[in-house]
């Protein structure tokens, strides 16, 4: 038996349609008609934090300091063997001097063909190298931007900071235009190996957010003074995990006036020249053999006797074994406790001259590195 369609009656359409009325006349909220309701009245915000107006003044005093920098990379195209242009890196730096002078990571730069360097006025400069010191991952650029346009950031102390101490720091993370991230010292005199494979002492760890692109530029304290240069990151994922590294102030403060007068590092040094850790364990000497000493050196001046030939037969130089009452076995060694001191400073070498031990004060030159 075929079943018949449903049929509606009269009275079921007219419900709704009373219904489709009742709906459109009281409930006119839903056709955005409905009556006015006045905003919620807004609370009064009040005078700001002290801490809030203090990173607002260090950014707006020091950020006019903080430039941007773009690497540029020759690469050769795969097809036509065409040279082309491209950038191949960016990061932070600050204004050093009114001279045009600009310091930045060394990593930043160093296998640029050329760079260019964006003031805050968003003017866009091109640079040269001055010098560089990959050792501490440190590098001086010069743009011919007017001295108008040139804001040297105030420098700081980094000896006597302590762990807790409110920082900040200003850079272009991943090509955003001056942004500013704080945090506290979180340790001091770590240790990180610069790009060159030699270790950067008494490194500052920060937990204020450096990511890519905050490489080279400042952290600063809380009277907005230079302490550091940000230089790296310690996360498997290449962006900010709560431990930042800066090298210090006091070492970029010496570094950077080398840069500009030599274009180069100079180290403390014995003016000597010496064997290799392999020659000494080939001949079973334990120190660290002289091989030359430089004419007119501290080392000449101090009797100090490099390696010679008499008449064929070797002579040994002195062997050095300490330097201030610190062993010495290896150049490696030498080259660590050297780097504790500076240039005019005086040490005392422990060295073996023919089977004899005897000691000498030397005072420390300028050697490049």
């Amino acid at each position: 038996m075929r079943k018949s369609s449903p049929s509606f009656s009269p009275l079921f359409w007219l419900i709704g349609v009373l219904a489709v009325i009742w709906f459109v006349w009281a409930q006119p909220y839903h056709l955005g008609q409905g009556p006015q309701v006045d905003p919620r009245p807004v609370l009064a915000r009040g005078d700001l934090a002290a801490v809030e107006n203090n990173a607002i003044e260090i950014f707006q005093t020091t950020s006019p300091s903080v430039v941007y920098i773009t690497s540029i990379e020759l690469r050769r195209d795969f097809f036509s063997l065409n040279a082309h242009e491209i950038p191949s890196g960016t990061g932070s730096g600050f204004v050093w001097d009114n001279e045009g002078r600009i310091v930045t990571n060394f990593h930043v730069i160093k296998d640029a063909n050329r760079v260019h360097v964006t003031l805050h006025d968003n003017s866009t400069w091109k640079a040269v190298l001055v010098g560089a010191a990959p050792e501490m991952d440190l590098a001086v650029l010069q743009i011919s931007a007017p001295t108008e346009k040139m804001h040297p950031i105030p420098l700081g102390e980094s000896y006597n900071l302590l762990v807790g101490q409110k920082v900040f720091a200003i850079g272009n993370p991943f090509g955003l235009d001056h942004t500013l991230t704080s945090g506290i010292v979180s340790a001091l005199g770590r240790e990180i190996t610069a790009v060159n494979g030699q270790i950067i002492r008494d490194v500052i760890q920060t937990d204020a957010a450096i990511n890519p692109g905050n490489s080279g530029g400042p952290l600063l304290d809380s009277a907005g003074r230079l302490i550091g240069v940000n230089t790296a990151i310690v996360s498997p994922a290449g962006v900010s995990a709560g431990i930042g590294f800066a090298v210090p102030v006091d070492d970029v403060n010496l570094v950077v006036p080398d840069l500009i007068k030599y274009g180069k590092l100079l180290k403390p040094g014995l003016g000597i020249s010496v064997g290799n850790k392999r020659l000494t364990d080939r001949i079973g000497l334990a120190g660290v053999l002289i091989i030359n000493v430089q004419p007119g050196s501290m080392a000449q001046k101090a009797g100090l006797r490099g390696t010679s030939r008499v008449q064929g037969r070797l002579v040994l130089g002195d062997i050095i074994i300490g330097l201030n009452g610190v062993a010495v076995t290896a150049p490696a060694d030498l080259g660590r406790e050297l780097a504790k001191y500076k240039i005019g400073e005086t040490v005392s070498l422990k060295l073996v001259r023919n089977g004899q031990e005897f000691q000498v004060e030397i005072v420390l030159e300028a050697m490049s590195s």
